[in-house]
């Protein structure tokens, strides 16, 4: 099946309320209830927001409130009926929607957009499938490095849904059925080529494929965000996401790169916030997958640190990110249709989706 679908994205505190629950917990059962196709809430490491206030691995507010990135991802129709509920139940925070396509079954028959335009594969998969008696992640990330991708990113949810069913994690368990997110870089032309493999290592695995463009790799810059107008033909607002992936072992004046650019872009006031999420394994480059194997945190993970903001704004902050992306790290810029920033009784932005061909 290949179809046209959303993917929607809300970032927000993890301690959060609504009601007697957390969140993350109600948005999750409602996902659950209404039987969306996928779901994974990941866990960030460092972030800020409209009222300024830094959260990082470094400071005592990430061990209060670490940042959450909650993801959905299903047909217009239902996505659309979530966001009434999805906004009524976040005070504070980012939501945003993004046009994907959906793939599962067949992928060798999957049509890929054809000419030069670069794709981002994200694979969802559940921590306990295993290709040849070891974890799926490896058998993916070795098959995208082998064609040359630019890069790849696993990510392991905390909890998440699948076809309707919960899958969490629980502190006293193995966690064995927990989500796994993989987000990939490449060309259209490789996601081709890989698919029908991907679809060979394991049955029926669930995919969505979206467009962007690659701006920087292993440091050298390759063209800057597209200049996007504000709105488009009908007033709608257009926005852009920067995704910076590097390395949590590599440096800036010292200090992990994913720190240097949330200092840096909180301090410049550019970009009205960002998001930090660590990986569990991944690569870029020419450079062999690389993490923990025994999925936990260590210092040679992969990071990504997510902007979204105004045509405007990202111009602004990609400048500061190539000045800090000097020599490693891949960014990527997309075109983002909707987004609603929450602070309170405040609202900015609107979920009725942008319309631009660029």
């Amino acid at each position: 099946m290949s179809d046209t679908y959303l993917k929607l994205t809300a970032y927000f505190g993890e301690r959060q309320r609504v009601g007697s629950q957390f969140v993350a917990e109600a948005m999750l059962d409602l996902f659950a209830e209404r039987n969306i196709a996928t779901s994974v809430m990941l866990r960030g490491i460092a972030s800020f927001g409209p009222r300024h206030i830094i959260r990082s691995d470094q400071s005592l507010t990430l061990s209060e409130d670490p940042p959450v990135a909650v993801v959905g991802v299903d047909t217009e129709t239902a996505v659309t009926a979530l966001l009434d509920d999805v906004i009524g139940m976040t005070t504070r925070g980012l939501i945003t929607l993004e046009r994907a396509r959906l793939m599962t079954g067949d992928l060798a028959a999957t049509p890929i957009p054809d000419g030069g335009d670069s794709v981002k594969l994200t694979i969802y998969v559940g921590r306990r499938r295993r290709v040849d008696g070891a974890p799926a992640l490896y058998a993916v990330c070795d098959l995208l490095h082998r064609h040359h991708f630019a890069g790849a990113s696993v990510f392991l949810g905390v909890d998440g849904t699948a076809g309707g069913r919960r899958r969490r994690a629980h502190f006293f368990s193995r966690n064995i059925d927990v989500p796994l997110m993989i987000v990939a870089v490449g060309t259209g032309e490789q996601a081709r080529q890989v698919l029908p493999q991907l679809g060979s290592l394991m049955d029926r695995p669930l995919v969505t494929i979206e467009r962007m463009q690659v701006c920087k790799r292993d440091g050298k810059l390759i063209a800057r965000p597209p200049a996007l107008p504000a709105v488009d033909d009908r007033g709608r607002e257009v926005r852009q996401k920067l995704m910076v992936y590097t390395s949590e072992a590599t440096l800036h004046d010292g200090v992990p790169i994913h720190r240097a650019l949330i200092r840096r872009l909180w301090e410049s006031g550019t970009a009205s916030g960002a998001t930090v999420l660590r990986g569990i394994w991944g690569f870029h480059g020419d450079h062999e997958p690389h993490g923990d194997k025994l999925i936990q945190f260590g210092r040679q993970v992969p990071v990504t640190t997510i902007i979204v903001d105004t045509p405007d704004s990202i111009a602004r902050s990609f400048d500061i990110v190539e000045e800090v992306t000097g020599t490693h790290g891949l960014v990527t810029c997309e075109m983002v249709p909707a987004l609603l920033m929450l602070d309170g009784g405040r609202r900015q932005g609107s979920l009725d989706l942008a319309d631009y061909r660029y």
